[in-house]
């Protein structure tokens, strides 16, 4: 009985390690997208300064 019971605690801590990484996989590319976007804007408004 032991064993079956340190075997579920452990499939749970995997389980809620494994969703961890998951959301910081999501956060890290969230985060990726908008310097992208944020760099494509910032390189719009310098080019635009640089045509007047």
């Amino acid at each position: 009985m032991t064993k079956s019971v340190v075997a579920i605690a452990l499939a749970l801590a995997s389980l809620i390690s494994l969703s961890a990484c998951a959301n910081t996989a999501n956060g890290l590319a969230k985060d990726g997208r908008e310097a992208g976007n944020a760099l494509d804007v910032s390189t719009h408004r310098i080019l635009k300064a640089g045509a007047n």
